[in-house]
């Protein structure tokens, strides 16, 4: 199974966009910048800020330059902290770790944390926010704010701050014994500007002399509820355009565009102040890679490869030649050099005849995952998509059902694209079909044909139809009850009952696959018994019908062998054989069905059809004079 979590390995060429945008980065050389990066949930947004994360790590100069990355996922505080506090304080506690080992730098650092602390405490609002913004303590809160803001120097600059810190403690820990707290400056009213300026200054002043950028990944932003994610974006634009510092921010244009326009819901907002909101945050607008056909086929394929090298299917250097080999396909794809499949299959190597089948299954699997709107070559979902297939192979196994992945596949990726087709498919599965579904047999065909042939219904002429219909394996002969079974996460089924034992199920299998009359079939019929043998013939009879041309005898010997055995089993054999089309039948099957006493009634209404070809009729009257 394949995680859902971020990867720096590259299967999808994003190597290039993290290059160039880590390359950015260090060429901003201190100035500030921000950096989005864009795109839909699933498409590989987390993946590519951790590839530029690995970039800069390597980009380090110790002494001159060292990239502190900072990695802030709001989604986590969603409901329990303010994502605005935490980024904030996590931003802290990195600059004090940093500070550690260097006593003057700790004790500025320490004095950034006790600001950090104090613009958290003044989100509280209510008491605290009159208090802050007048002087005066306004009930329980009010006073712990007041208490709070003497301890932390607020009004205060940095120098006195520093002189007088130790001090201050001491104060702060009389006042708990009930001794007075001249730190306190009652009706001294704070000016939180002055304090976030104060705070910026702090840091951008730390950030120089321990000679680091500071690197923030906002990540999940898209996953957060509105008023979250409006809450970091507020909390980025406290940090924002610091020198030394850098934001590179992962999340939907088109779910910030929502979140502002719910933050200022009433007020008539219009779609271009909300994308300017946005914009005025980020300096550099980065997209994700859009995948086409091309490299969607190149993520499946190392998808199954990386499986089959678990599995053990393919070796270590065979899988690690893959992964050096397609990505630098993918990066010469503009030139014409596609993933095709011959390009695939001299990847895996001929010999190797499992994985030849999983990247054909790559190659078919692509266009239709890239075109469907239900998936639209979305990492994730290709991701999920084979999770599923592979999760119903390892459950066929403990029931007894032998299937391969490309055909859990195909059945997969109709249910998932087109269930209207699925359900209607299913539903023509049942017991006296023994799973197999004709109609299905007859749209292979006519797709296999060209496009100029029709398709039956219930198939709509539209390339995902045909595209799926040739898609390897065929399926119009496979029984489809295992597939369907397997399938019951997705759907409830209903094969209905069957009534044939063992011989007569193999008894059905022998006639559909007789040609002529042999010892063997003959004594399948008797060991199967009357009763079983009628139930076999009509499914074998039903079960050949997409692939009997009418021209040739062996169209009609799962009718006659098993009369031979059983002549009551005549009447039935009648009914089937008149239902015959007509007009099709050819001269090749007259003088079996002739020496038939139960056929001859039949041979003597299509002597007198007008729709029966001529060479048909004729071959009729001959085979009566040779009866006399």
């Amino acid at each position: 199974m394949w995680s859902d979590n971020e990867t720096t390995v590259d299967y999808l060429n994003f190597g290039v966009v993290a290059d160039a945008c880590a390359k950015l980065l260090q060429q901003a050389n201190g100035t500030p910048i921000s950096v989005g990066i864009s795109g839909g949930w699933g498409v590989g947004k987390t993946s590519l800020v951790r590839m530029i994360e690995g970039r800069l790590k390597q980009a380090n100069t110790p002494g001159t330059n060292t990239y502190v990355i900072v990695t802030f996922n709001p989604w986590l505080y969603q409901d329990f902290e303010g994502a605005r506090g935490a980024l904030l304080q996590l931003v802290g506690d990195e600059v004090l770790r940093l500070a550690a080992k260097n006593e003057p730098l700790l004790k500025k650092a320490k004095r950034l944390l006790k600001r950090i602390n104090f613009l958290r405490l003044a989100q509280l609002g209510g008491e605290a926010a009159v208090t802050l913004y007048t002087g005066v303590p306004v009930g329980s809160i009010g006073s712990a704010v007041m208490k709070a803001a003497g301890f932390f120097g607020v009004g205060e600059d940095d120098d006195t701050n520093e002189s007088n810190n130790e001090e201050g403690e001491k104060k702060d820990k009389a006042t708990d014994k009930g001794m007075p707290n001249d730190l306190l400056k009652p009706a001294e009213p704070v000016s939180l500007p002055n304090e976030i300026q104060s705070f910026r200054n702090a840091l951008e002043e730390l950030l120089e002399e321990l000679k680091v950028t500071l690197v923030v990944f906002v990540d999940d932003l898209d996953r957060c509820l509105p008023k979250t994610a409006i809450s970091t974006l507020e909390s980025i634009r406290l940090l924002l355009f610091l020198k030394r510092s850098a934001f590179v921010v992962a999340a939907d244009n088109e779910f910030i565009r929502g979140a502002v326009r719910v933050h200022f819901e009433g007020t008539g907002i219009s779609s271009e102040v909300a994308t300017n909101y946005f914009d005025k945050l980020i300096q550099v607008p980065l997209h994700v890679p859009r995948l086409g056909i091309n490299e969607a086929k190149a993520y499946l394929a190392l998808l199954l490869m990386e499986r089959a090298y678990a599995d053990g299917v393919l070796d270590k250097d065979g899988f690690d030649a893959a992964k050096e080999v397609i990505p630098k396909r993918l990066q010469t794809s503009w030139k014409g050099d596609a993933v095709t499949s011959e390009f695939l299959q001299s990847v895996v190597g001929l010999s190797n005849a499992p994985m030849l089948a999983l990247m054909q299954l790559a190659e078919g699997l692509a266009p239709l995952l890239t075109q469907s709107s239900a998936v639209n070559a979305n990492p994730r979902l290709m991701k999920r998509f084979l999770n599923t297939v592979y999760l119903r192979s390892a459950l066929a196994a403990p029931q007894g059902i032998d299937l391969d992945i490309p055909s859990l596949a195909k059945w997969h990726l109709v249910e998932r694209c087109d269930e209207t087709l699925a359900n209607a498919l299913a539903a023509r599965v049942s017991s006296e079909a023994d799973g197999r579904v004709p109609i299905l047999r007859e749209a292979e065909t006519a797709a296999a044909a060209g496009p100029g042939t029709p398709l039956p219904e219930p198939f709509k002429d539209e390339p995902f139809s045909r595209e799926w219909l040739q898609l390897k394996p065929p399926l119009g002969e496979v029984d489809l009850r295992p597939l369907l079974h397997l399938s019951r996460d997705t759907a409830t089924r209903d094969f209905g009952a069957d009534n044939m034992t063992n011989e007569g199920r193999a008894l059905r299998d022998a006639l559909v696959a007789a040609t002529t009359s042999n010892a063997p079939l003959t004594e399948a019929i008797r060991v199967a018994g009357v009763i079983q043998a009628g139930l076999a013939m009509g499914k074998a009879w039903q079960l050949k019908a997409a692939k009997r041309t009418w021209r040739a005898g062996e169209d009609v010997v799962p009718l006659i062998e098993p009369c031979k055995v059983f002549p009551e089993l005549a009447a039935q054999a009648s009914t089937l054989l008149a239902e015959a089309p007509v007009g099709k039948v050819g001269p090749g099957v007259i003088p079996l069905l002739n020496a038939q006493t139960w056929a001859r009634p039949t041979l003597d209404k299509w002597e007198l059809d007008a729709s029966v070809e001529k060479p048909t009729k004729a071959a009729i009257q001959q085979a009566k004079k040779g009866a006399r």
